[in-house]
C-alpha cells in the first residue's frame, strides 16, 4: 500500500501582496460564496525550492530549471578556446537533447546576415534557447560539463552516443518532489511526489488600495510643492489554509531508492512550507510569517484536503482559534463517517505553544 504524508497548515499574513495577477492585484478566488485571498501553488513551490533553508539542506541534490542552458554551454566552449561556429553547432546539439530549440524566421535570418559581429552572434544566441523551461538534474549537469570538456580537448563533434545526456535515475530533490515534463522525451519525465494546493484564506476578504507618494530629496519645495512620484498598489491580509500531500513511496522511487535522501527531502520541504513566505512585494510589506498551526497525518488512507472546513467563511475576533476548531472538527467528523482515520497525527500549535516542528517532521519521516 502507498503511504502518504498530509500536511494542513494555517498561516496568517499581515497586509501583503504575496502573489499578483496580471493586473498587479493580489490573487483571489470565490469559495463558499465569498471572495478569498489566494496564493498559487506555483508561487509557493518556487519560494520553497529557491529558499536558503531548502538549498542549505539539499545543496548537492538540486536541479536547475532554465531555457538558457544552450547559451551557457556555448560560453563554456568559447572559454575553452573552441571556435565560434563549432561552439554554436555543438551547443545546439547538446541543448537540443532537453527540448525543442527556438528558431529564427527566414526574414530574421536574412537580417542577421547583414549584421556585424558581435551583434550577429548575439542574435543567433536565440537559437540556443529551449522553447520551454527544462529541469536539469545534477547528474545531467555533470554529464554536460564532462562532454564540454571532452569536446574542447578533442576538437571533434559529439557522437550520438555521447549526446545521450538525459537520465532516468537521478538525485534531484526538487524534481523528485515537483516533477518535470520533457515533451520531446517523455521517457525521462518525473511524476511529482508532492501535490501542493493553492493556499486560500479561511475568511472572506476585501482587497484594498494603497495610494502612496515619494518625496524628491533635492526638492526644497520653493517652486514645486508636489511629490516626486505618486503611485497605487493593492493589498489584503489573510489567514491561509494550505494543504500538501506527499507520496512517500514515489518520492523514494524518484530519488533512485535512496531512503535517507527521501527523508532529508521531506524534512526540507516541511521546514520550508512552515517558515518560508512567497517573495511578492516583501520590500514594501515585510509580510514574513510562519505557520501558526500544522497538522501532519501519515498513513495509507486515501488522501483528502480539509478545505471543506472553510467553505463557510470563518468569522469572529479570534480567527486562528476558530479556524483550528473548524479544521479539527471537520477532520474528526470526516474520519467518523468514512472510518479510515489516521491515528496519532502530530500537531504544532504556536497559539498555545504546544508541539514542535521537529515532532511534525518526525511524524512525516518516521517508520
Amino acid at each position: 500500500m502507498t503511504q502518504f504524508v498530509q500536511l494542513h497548515l494555517l498561516t496568517s499574513y499581515p497586509p501583503a501582496n504575496l502573489n499578483r495577477d496580471d493586473l498587479g492585484r493580489p490573487k483571489t478566488a470565490m469559495m463558499g460564496g465569498a471572495n478569498r485571498l489566494r496564493v498559487s501553488s506555483q508561487s509557493l513551490k518556487r519560494a520553497w525550492r529557491t529558499s536558503d533553508s531548502f538549498e542549505q539542506a539539499l545543496k548537492d541534490h538540486l536541479g536547475t530549471r532554465t531555457k538558457e542552458m544552450g547559451p551557457k554551454i556555448y560560453q563554456s566552449l568559447i572559454d575553452k578556446d573552441v571556435s565560434g561556429k563549432k561552439a554554436m553547432d555543438w551547443a545546439k546539439q547538446i541543448a537540443g537533447q532537453f527540448g525543442k530549440l527556438k528558431s529564427l524566421s527566414k526574414k530574421e535570418l536574412e537580417a542577421v546576415k547583414q549584421m556585424e559581429e558581435p551583434e550577429k552572434t548575439a542574435k543567433l544566441m536565440v537559437e540556443l534557447e529551449i522553447e520551454q523551461l527544462a529541469h536539469f538534474s545534477p547528474e545531467e549537469l555533470a554529464a554536460i560539463d564532462a562532454l564540454v570538456d571532452e569536446l574542447a580537448a578533442s576538437g571533434e563533434a559529439p557522437t550520438q552516443e555521447r549526446l545521450a545526456l538525459l537520465r532516468e535515475r537521478h538525485t534531484a530533490a526538487d524534481i523528485a518532489l515537483f516533477g518535470r515534463m520533457l515533451a520531446s522525451s517523455p521517457k525521462y519525465n518525473t511524476e511529482a511526489a508532492a501535490q501542493v494546493a493553492h493556499a486560500i484564506s479561511v475568511h472572506k476578504v476585501t482587497v484594498e488600495d494603497d495610494f502612496f507618494t515619494a518625496v524628491d530629496d533635492l526638492n526644497n519645495g520653493e517652486e514645486d510643492m508636489g511629490a516626486g512620484h505618486m503611485g497605487e498598489t493593492e493589498f489584503a491580509a489573510g489567514l491561509f489554509y494550505q494543504y500538501i500531500c506527499i507520496d512517500r513511496d514515489l518520492l523514494r522511487k524518484n530519488l533512485s531508492g535512496d531512503t535517507e535522501l527521501a527523508d532529508k527531502t521531506l524534512d526540507a520541504l516541511i521546514r520550508a512550507a512552515a517558515t518560508v513566505a512567497p517573495g511578492g512585494k516583501q520590500n514594501s510589506f515585510a509580510s514574513r510569517a510562519r505557520a501558526s498551526y500544522i497538522l501532519c497525518e501519515r498513513g495509507e488512507a486515501q488522501p483528502r484536503s480539509l478545505s471543506v472546513a472553510f467553505l463557510k467563511p470563518v468569522a469572529g475576533q479570534d480567527l486562528l482559534t476558530n479556524a483550528i476548531d473548524a479544521l479539527e472538527q471537520t477532520r474528526e467528523r470526516m474520519d467518523a463517517v468514512y472510518g479510515d482515520g489516521i491515528e496519532n497525527p502530530a500537531r504544532l500549535n504556536a497559539r498555545t505553544g504546544e508541539g514542535s516542528l521537529d515532532a511534525i517532521i518526525a511524524c512525516a519521516t518516521g517508520d
